[in-house]
């Protein structure tokens, strides 16, 4: 007899997720027992946490919505410009539920045993998921369970990082690249036949805070994906992409972009952030082109639209890993993109602080 998850799953022929032991575990111990232990720690850096309240806090567009904190902790991630009418926890430890300041309730269950969500149908206005669903070893019917208790329109919002514990992440997640888990999660939605098509934000290149832990080991804030849809039935208004919470709609477009641009060779500032252009100092063959100049002028601002839109853009060119920075050549006057793997890249050969 086949059963709904065995249906569903026969129209995505060679998915990762129908491999034979695709959601193993290392440790196949009790959850409950697991996660009885208290982890008042957080699991990203404070940039990246940052990032975290602000697409929520974007892509939540209801008035006083009901809110559903899937596989919580001690930190929801809400943001103080939210006024939701309740919050609702649901989770596994019960010291760090009752710490979390943004719940008006919470429920003690496990998802693994139990993938029934104990709430009635269309009961929330948003569902929020973050950085537990590599942990989930009956997702899917998880998934069509959140489309159950969804109001129509409604957000389901899953995010997640590269970190985990890796005892109890499931095999396919482990073994499955950082763009692969992205198509994993927009497969699940698919597979719950209840949501939209759904859409995703990535969030990478970010330099770590300085005062972070494994600042000097890692130059680089944990990365963010987010993949959200809405349940079928009707769309709300207003929901935007999270780009907006971070600036770049700020940047200048149109005349008064190419306005900047054409000026650039006088003010030797960056057309889109405003910024000064440091002067660098051309290497014998940089990423393998050769300039005949002895100088460009770059723009080393971490918080320039163009920068931090670039890790996005490359990302969808299979370029993960990289960005972009503005840079003028003064011999042909015009602005042009230099690649960068990192923050930190480029900025021996700067040769004075101000151009």
């Amino acid at each position: 007899m086949q059963t709904r998850q065995t249906q569903i799953r026969s129209g995505w022929p060679m998915s990762p997720l129908d491999q034979a032991g695709a959601f193993d575990r290392m440790d196949d111990g009790d959850d409950l027992g697991f996660y009885a232990r208290d982890r008042f720690v957080s699991h990203l850096d404070r940039t990246a946490l940052d990032m975290v309240e602000r697409i929520v806090g974007t892509l939540i567009v209801e008035a006083a919505p009901v809110i559903l904190d899937l596989m919580a902790g001690w930190d929801s991630h809400v943001p103080a410009m939210l006024r939701p009418a309740e919050v609702v926890g649901l989770g596994l430890n019960e010291n760090e539920l009752q710490g979390n300041p943004a719940l008006t309730r919470y429920v003690i269950h496990d998802l693994n045993q139990d993938p029934v969500l104990p709430f009635k149908d269309r009961t929330f206005d948003v569902v929020i998921n973050t950085v537990s669903v590599d942990y989930m070893t009956r997702p899917v019917e998880v998934f069509e369970e959140v489309g159950r208790i969804l109001k129509p329109g409604g957000l389901f919002l899953v995010i997640f990082s590269n970190r985990m514990f890796p005892g109890k992440a499931v095999r396919v997640w482990k073994e499955s690249g950082e763009e692969e888990r992205v198509l994993l999660v927009e497969e699940l939605f698919d597979r719950a036949g209840r949501f939209e098509r759904p859409e995703k934000y990535i969030s990478l290149g970010k330099p770590r805070p300085q005062d972070d832990k494994y600042a000097g080991v890692l130059d680089l804030s944990d990365p963010v994906y987010a993949v959200y849809a809405e349940r079928s039935g009707r769309s709300a208004a207003g929901r935007t992409r999270p780009e907006l919470a971070q600036g770049i709609d700020t940047a200048p477009g149109g005349p008064e972009l190419e306005c900047r641009k054409a000026e650039v060779g006088r003010t030797r500032c960056c057309p889109y952030c405003g910024e000064r252009l440091k002067k660098w100092a051309v290497p014998d063959n940089p990423f393998s082109q050769t300039w005949d100049n002895e100088f460009m002028y770059i723009c080393f601002n971490d918080q320039c639209p163009y920068y931090v839109r670039g890790w996005e853009v490359m990302t969808r060119g299979l370029n993960r890993c990289h960005s972009y920075r503005l840079m003028y050549h003064p011999e042909k006057d015009r602005c042009m993109p230099v690649p960068v793997p990192t923050p930190k890249a480029l900025r021996e050969s700067i040769v004075e602080e101000d151009a």
